[in-house]
């Protein structure tokens, strides 16, 4: 005799386990459902906590009713946890437990790839956003326009001004503070519009991926998808990082408004370096994170490794992926410092391979954050290096025995890696200018998203 106990009429599956015995048992302000026979039993969370009991007879027709009733109450989108039920089904006792087992099956393998999709691809969609957040704030810092809007006000903020009198009252905001008086005197309202309207878009984009996020979160948690794909975990973390970013960049921004950091004759005001590394450095956190959990859903899983050279060729991409997000958190120390404009020859540094004021600054420690000349050497020095491992990881890939999605993968590295070479050393002979400064930052989000795709394609 199969019963079931505590059937709820809405919610999603989320998972089964065996147990022993047939009860009913609530956790986590979640109701589970026990299926039970003489020698096997499993339990279905469901939402919410309404229930009601159903007997199941032992013939085939009255089991197969009884297991699609319990699928069927739980949810119209019975995803993943279905094949448990299925799994567990097909070890009942008693005739026609098979043919339940089917029935769950077969709705289990309808639902759960498209749950699996949709969440996935809105895990693709936020790195795409976060994408769009590290061109547009390296835009906004290229062009000198951070620190025009020198209030911070998640409501208020975002209302921009909009007559004569509301604009020339935030232009008077803006020449209270170290960036007028030392750098902008000679700036026109017109002016002053152009570089708020750069951090304005900065900002209000950081607040749409505050809604990209929470709004599909909201609805994925009502339909119970993110238990059911074991990502409540993840999500939160995810959440409190958008949430930290949006506070470390107002914590970097403070850094340039306040006057007590530009009191030296020669001070430019700006930034911290050290700030604007750790905002870029955990923007690139959130996409990596959000990337990898895309393909995770979206990309079929890998066979494991079976040749002792694919082995190396992961390690190899694993010190890629690391390599470049070092070599990131130094280019954001060049852009703080405007270190790109103190040598802007290649491959040497003026005449010299090693500048002779590459330790000017006393103690020496200080001169690999603060000193113009070292920083921008560093970074050549680490694009460089990123350049050769990435050679150093094609030709490995070459010679081992990969899927053809890994092998395409790492293709892409290496040819990415050409591309931002190429931007890098024209951004400098250049001067630095905009467009290719831009496109150099995006680059490097694009190497660091290959690598990251190579080593989704190399599993353990």
């Amino acid at each position: 005799m199969l019963k079931t106990v505590g059937l709820v009429r809405s919610g999603v599956v989320a998972r089964g386990v065996l147990q022993t015995g047939g009860r009913t048992a609530r956790a986590g302000g979640l109701h589970r459902s026990i299926l039970s026979t003489p020698q096997r039993s499993f339990w279905v969370t469901c939402r919410p906590l309404s229930a009601r009991s159903v007997g199941c007879g032992s013939n085939a027709k009255s089991l197969t009713r009884c297991v699609n009733s319990t699928l069927s109450s739980c949810s119209a989108n019975p995803m993943m946890a279905l094949r448990r039920v299925a799994s567990v089904a097909s070890t009942a006792s008693g005739p026609g437990a098979s043919t339940a087992a089917a029935a769950a099956a077969g709705a289990a393998g309808a639902a759960s790839p498209t749950v699996r999709r949709v969440v996935g691809a809105w895990w693709v969609g936020l790195a795409g956003m976060c994408y769009g957040a590290i061109v547009i704030g390296g835009v906004t810092r290229l062009t000198e326009s951070g620190l025009s809007m020198v209030d911070w006000d998640i409501i208020r903020g975002i209302k921009p001004p909009r007559t004569q009198e509301e604009w020339e009252a935030a232009f008077g905001r803006y020449q209270e503070f170290p960036e007028y008086k030392i750098s902008n005197k000679d700036m026109t309202l017109e002016e002053f519009k152009f570089i708020f309207h750069m951090e304005y878009g900065h900002r209000m984009w950081g607040r749409a991926i505050g809604l990209f996020f929470l709004l599909p979160v909201a609805a994925f948690a009502a339909r119970g998808w993110l238990s059911a794909l074991g990502a409540s975990r993840k999500v939160a973390v995810v959440g409190a990082m958008i949430g930290g970013q949006g506070l470390l960049g107002w914590y970097m921004v403070k850094s340039g408004l306040d006057e007590r950091n530009f009191q030296d004759a020669h001070s430019v005001p700006r930034v911290s370096q050290y700030r604007l590394a750790a905002h870029l450095g955990a923007a690139f956190a959130i996409y990596a994170v959000a990337l990898w959990n895309g393909m995770q859903l979206l990309l079929p899983t890998p066979a494991a490794l079976a040749d002792p050279r694919a082995r190396l060729v992961r390690k190899l991409a694993h010190s890629t992926a690391g390599l470049v997000f070092f070599t990131v958190l130094s280019g954001a120390l060049v852009a703080g410092l405007d270190a790109g404009l103190v040598y802007n020859t290649w491959p040497k540094m003026a005449d010299r391979w090693v500048p002779t004021d590459i330790l000017a600054h006393s103690p020496w420690y200080r001169n690999f954050t603060e000193n113009a000349t070292t920083v921008q050497f560093d970074h050549r020095v680490l694009g460089q290096t990123t350049f050769l491992l990435t050679s150093a990881l094609w030709l490995a890939a070459r010679r081992a025995k990969l899927s053809p999605r890994a092998r395409l993968a790492s293709h892409a590295v290496l040819g990415l890696a050409c591309v931002q070479v190429t931007l890098g050393i024209s951004t400098l002979l250049h001067f630095v200018p905009v467009h290719l400064a831009a496109s150099h930052q995006a680059g490097a989000v694009a190497l660091f998203s290959g690598a990251l795709w190579l080593l989704r394609e190399l599993p353990k």
